[in-house]
């Protein structure tokens, strides 16, 4: 008997469909190896009811019908499955193995123009319905039915809930809705380019967090690096045209209510799927913010709010409006966390601080708003101190990784 140079490798697996010839599949982990060392096989088999795939039929095996379906399999250089069907191979990989930079890409494109959007429609409905804790729960209210729709199509399947998972995410869950609607007061009392200023606070409060509440040793190199952002927030806000307390102090409590957001939703890593876990988080928060909009602007809503909302736009672009302000809102929020899970820590940071930039640029070119110089100047230092903190926070987080990582395998 005779035998050929190099042995083709063929995996067994229980059969999915009727015959590889209309469908080729993947290969399930539990497949089981042959090695072929001779061009005619011979087996038992107990269950004859399925055939070879032409590829045995290429290396001139005999048709026989086996208890198994046959399907050739080899690896690329990465170690990737290709199927090889009617004797040509087809990778197995999908469009984003092949170009995940590409994809990456249009992840954080996709961010940014949703963002913008989002932001730009969201001052626009304030501008003729002045009542934020309303629009809040019509945000909410949206990317809710959003997830049940997804869930009802399994797209995601829903995670399983439980009150010990419940006692987990209420927290983050209220942090968010806080912080969330007092965002939104503080866009519709002043310009968008000024809160998003106020916001670059941000790592302020979760620097001091994390030294003052959890205990944690924050490097004089963090603290020097949020030096120019202090600055820079407190010289734009002395001369902002648009300026009241309002604006000011709501955009400060969005800062510490993230900030504790941050801070629980590390203790309430539930190894759920992000894409799961915010959409129990907006479930959680559209119960907290119901509440307030109705006991503070519910009278106001129903005496003129509504009426006087119609009266300016019609009841269509209304509607279209709050309609499409909760779906941005919602998509850019989940693109934001499907995005940073893509990228390194160090990727990350650079990107929330031009997604800063952005949403800056546009809201001043789209609703002219004017400046004096030392906004300008101050808002440019903050968002220049947030990008070196960002830096060095990474930095830092990558290191304790590494080290982490070489510990282990030592």
């Amino acid at each position: 008997m005779s035998y050929v140079t190099n042995p083709v490798l063929i995996s067994l697996q229980k059969p999915q469909i009727s015959s590889l010839f209309s469908s080729p599949k993947r290969v399930s982990t539990s497949t089981r190896y042959v090695l072929f060392k001779s061009p005619t096989l011979h087996f038992e088999a107990k269950d004859s009811s399925l055939v070879f795939s032409p590829l045995v039929k290429a290396l001139g095996v005999r048709q026989r019908r086996f208890p198994v379906v046959v399907a050739a399999l080899a690896a690329d250089a990465d170690d990737s499955e290709i199927e090889i069907s009617n004797g040509s191979v087809i990778s197995s990989k999908s469009f984003g193995e092949k170009f995940p930079a590409l994809v990456t890409g249009f992840f954080f494109f996709m961010w940014y123009f949703l963002n913008v959007i989002f932001n730009i429609l969201n001052k626009k409905v304030y501008n003729y319905f002045p009542y934020p804790y309303f629009v809040s729960v019509v945000h909410l209210l949206v990317g809710v039915v959003y997830c049940l729709v997804s869930w009802g199509l399994a797209l995601p399947r829903r995670a399983p809930m439980n009150k010990e998972l419940l006692l987990l995410l209420t927290p983050v869950a209220f942090c968010h809705a806080l912080g969330h609607v007092m965002s939104n007061v503080s866009f519709a009392a002043v310009a968008v380019s000024f809160t998003h200023t106020i916001k670059a606070l941000e790592p302020f409060f979760n620097a001091s967090a994390s030294q003052f509440v959890l205990g944690q040793n924050i490097p004089l190199s963090l603290w020097l690096s949020l030096a120019p952002v202090v600055f820079g927030v407190s010289m734009a806000s002395l001369t902002e045209l648009s300026f009241n307390w309002t604006g000011f102090i709501s955009a400060m409590i969005s800062n510490i209510a993230f900030t504790y957001r941050s801070l629980y939703s590390k203790k309430a890593m539930t190894g759920m799927d992000s894409t799961n876990v915010y959409a129990y988080i907006s479930v959680i928060a559209l119960a907290f913010c119901i509440p307030p909009a109705i006991l503070i602007e519910g009278p106001q809503l129903m005496e003129f709010g509504f009426r006087n909302a119609i009266a300016k736009v019609g009841l269509i672009k209304f509607l279209s409006d709050l309609f499409w302000i909760g779906m941005f809102y919602h998509l850019y929020n989940q693109l934001a966390t499907n995005t940073l899970e893509r990228v390194a820590p160090l990727t990350h940071a650079v990107g929330n601080v031009l997604k800063r930039v952005f949403v800056i640029g546009f809201s001043i070119v789209v609703f002219g708003n004017k400046i004096s110089t030392q906004t300008g100047i101050g808002t440019a230092i903050a968002i220049a101190g947030v990008a070196i903190y960002s830096l060095i926070k990474a930095n830092l987080e990558e290191q304790k990784r590494k080290a982490a990582a070489a510990a282990a395998a030592s």
